[in-house]
């Protein structure tokens, strides 16, 4: 089993960040991570709010960029998903399908994957109408009604995007109100293509062989030829069961004490932006190599 000072689990933004500093930093590193970098930018078209990149970044361009600055300073990655987190001695091992690997600390940026809504036809019509990416799949709705279920900014930006190319978008909004910041809303209100349905719940996705209407939980029926769920985030983190205790969100708090750092969506108060992803890697690896130097001072 190969021997690293900080074990760093995700190929997000945070982790790919958290990745690169501690490297720059002079620990030996190493990543475990999919076969491709960057989690759930890859379906966003433009990032927003990084400083590097004040006109946005593509997220499929994002992630890639992320991981050329972390093998460059010198990670070792193993493109392998972690499937266990143990407690070794004062250190930690993480273990995946193809490798394992031991660390005097860890950096857990797992990420999250998007919430399904759970209702009747949604599986059977995923990839039929039943979408996650605009960017994707909007080119292909020239002309066509849609639907985006969520509230917040990710919501907002896919209905944006849809707008482009639908004949008419509805934003199916759970709640009283948008969560989505001021800017958002702001950018939602100028497109006419656009309309927000607020205390709307989809009950059912129907169709016989591809999306063709929305069951509301008001008895109304919404006809649309597709429906892009942005409804919230579940953390990664069901794998570490037994070695850490995630909150009632699945979210999980660093363990400064037992060097155990955490970065992302994943990290309990973080909002799931892409800034607070860097902002996150940045200081999760701080936190480490200053964890590691009084250590062996």
């Amino acid at each position: 089993m190969t021997e690293f000072d900080v074990l760093v689990v995700g190929d997000g933004l945070a982790g790919l960040t958290a990745a690169t500093e501690l490297a720059r930093g002079g620990l030996r590193c190493c990543a475990f991570g999919g076969v491709t970098p960057g989690g759930l930018l890859l379906a966003i078209e433009s990032v927003q709010g990084l400083p590097e990149h004040p006109d946005g970044v593509a997220g499929y361009d994002l992630g890639p960029m992320a991981q050329d600055a972390a093998m460059d300073a010198g990670v070792h990655f193993i493109s392998d998903a972690a499937t266990a987190l143990q407690a070794e001695g004062d250190g930690w091992v993480v273990r995946s399908d193809s490798e394992s690997a031991r660390g005097r600390a860890v950096v857990l940026a797992p990420g999250s994957t998007l919430r399904h809504l759970g209702v009747p036809g949604e599986d059977r019509l995923a990839g039929k109408g039943v979408s996650h990416c605009a960017s994707c799949d909007a080119p292909l709705l020239r002309g066509k009604p849609v639907a985006v279920v969520g509230g917040g900014d990710a919501a907002c930006q896919e209905a944006l995007t849809l707008a482009a190319h639908a004949s008419a978008v509805h934003l199916l909004v759970r709640g009283p109100a948008l969560r989505a910041t001021a800017d958002w809303q702001q950018r939602l209100s100028a497109q006419p293509r656009i309309t927000v349905q607020l205390n709307t719940t989809v009950t059912a996705i129907e169709g016989e062989h591809a999306v063709q209407q929305l069951r509301l939980a008001d008895g109304r029926t919404l006809a649309v030829d597709a429906v892009f769920v942005y409804a919230g985030l579940v953390p990664n983190t069901a794998w570490l069961a037994g070695t850490v205790t995630p909150d009632a969100n699945g979210r999980i708090a660093p363990d400064p004490a037992r060097r155990l750092f955490v970065a992302g969506s994943a990290r309990r108060g973080n909002d799931g932006q892409a800034a607070s992803a860097v902002a996150d890697g940045v200081a999760a690896a701080a936190a480490a190599l200053q964890a590691l130097a009084t250590s062996t001072s």
